[in-house]
């Protein structure tokens, strides 16, 4: 793909109606119609670039030329992200704040994580195989959600499970949504924000005893640059940062059922597979196969000057990540699912970005991406080693590219499940 003088635009007066209709191929459709990996448009009413590739990633993960604050909308920090939280945060607040959330991903804390899924796996499977039909997605969401709270200290009752574990996919739903799925995600949150801001009161009230090595007694007793406890409303929107990315994951189970059925010899490979090496290879591939999150915002920190194009500060930027994780120049026969393709791959840290790139420490890279791969690896261990159930014929399992973020149509519904 070439440079020019000028980079190429896109004609339509503001492509945000563009954007909403065409979903995930919406950059990677215009790279390829300018033969470029970069280009102008306005969306809300602003002037954007779009990049996509390797080497653009790169760019925007470079701290220097780019940053957060400011560029994240309020209408998906006030669902999906909520309001001054890491996402939103740059330069030392950030790597402080950032590191927070790296203290939580030991090793220990990793395998203990690991333990709970499986725990909740086989307590949910007892549960399943009582059931006529279920749907995956649905049930996936729930286990999460008992997972993702016991692991960060956060005290939940059994009876309250179905409805937490929706608010929280909800909030993941409205991120790409316009109309009743975005109002849906707003009043998750605020009821989410409400419960977790009274927990966090008590822990500091010794009120509710927590584990000092879990993220609810991190969250409640982290301190800023200054010195200071966290603001309530902050520390609660942290803490949701942890339970919620969890509770996502179901997305990713989905996707892994739905490659498995459409992808047979995948299925045997795992079953075949002694050293593990091959499940790493197909979670993998599921991240870089099946879109989840589209793209990702930042505003130019100060002018520079990139492949020949000047970037003028306060300009938003948006990275491809769909696009991305579908270029051929980077992936071959990208449109193909192949987990093998991962036997030999190194990362370049900006190749393979479904939760981000760059540093995972320093940077904007998701902290909880081992958490996922983790979960993940669990998960397709059960859906292939320790149950066994049929795929409901009469079901849509389309994957739309327009809805984002997307999901099999029918949520994948399963029937005669056993052991």
């Amino acid at each position: 793909m070439h440079s020019s003088e000028q980079p190429p635009k896109d004609k339509t007066l503001d492509s945000t109606l563009e954007l909403l209709q065409e979903g995930y191929p919406f950059i990677q459709k215009r790279c390829q119609q300018f033969q470029s990996h970069l280009f102008q448009t306005r969306l809300i009413g602003k002037e954007a670039f779009c990049i996509s590739g390797e080497e653009a990633a790169e760019l925007f993960y470079d701290s220097e030329k780019m940053q957060r604050h400011g560029a994240i909308p309020k209408r998906i920090q006030k669902s999906l992200f909520g309001e001054n939280g890491v996402q939103t945060m740059d330069g030392e607040a950030h790597q402080h704040r950032k590191a927070l959330f790296m203290s939580l991903m030991t090793p220990a804390r990793l395998e203990t994580l690991k333990i709970l899924t499986k725990q909740e796996w086989e307590n949910s499977l007892n549960k399943w195989v009582n059931k006529e039909t279920m749907i995956l997605f649905d049930e996936a969401q729930e286990l999460l959600c008992r997972v993702a709270c016991k692991w960060a200290g956060v005290p939940l009752k059994e009876a309250e499970v179905k409805v937490r574990a929706r608010d929280y996919g909800n909030m993941v739903d409205a991120f790409g949504a316009v109309g009743p799925r975005h109002w849906r995600g707003r009043k998750a949150r605020k009821r989410e924000e409400e419960w977790i801001k009274d927990i966090i009161d008590k822990i500091r009230k010794e009120e509710i005893q927590v584990p000092e090595e879990t993220a609810a007694y991190a969250m409640a007793f982290h301190r800023d640059l200054d010195g200071n406890l966290l603001d309530l409303q902050v520390a609660a929107v942290e803490l949701i940062n942890i339970v919620r990315p969890i509770v996502a994951i179901a997305t990713y189970i989905t996707f892994e059922a739905l490659a498995l059925y459409e992808n047979p010899e995948c299925l045997e490979k795992i079953r075949k597979n002694a050293n593990d090496d091959y499940t790493y290879w197909f979670v993998q591939e599921v991240r870089r196969f099946y879109p989840f999150a589209p793209f990702l915002g930042a505003n130019v920190k100060q002018d520079f000057e990139w492949q020949n194009q000047s970037f003028k500060k306060g300009t938003m930027v948006l990275l491809d990540l769909y696009g991305t994780t579908h270029d051929p120049m980077l992936w071959e026969e990208p449109d193909q699912f192949n987990p093998d393709r991962f036997t030999e791959w190194e990362s370049s840290c900006f190749d393979l970005i479904p939760q981000g790139g760059g540093d995972p420490y320093m940077g904007h890279r998701c902290p909880g991406e081992h958490v996922t791969i983790d979960i993940m690896r669990v998960s397709v261990e059960f859906l292939a080693n320790h149950m066994k159930y049929d795929v409901l014929k009469d079901q849509d399992l389309t994957v739309s590219h327009v809805k984002m973020p997307t999901l099999p149509e029918s949520g994948f519904i399963m029937s005669n499940i056993r052991k």
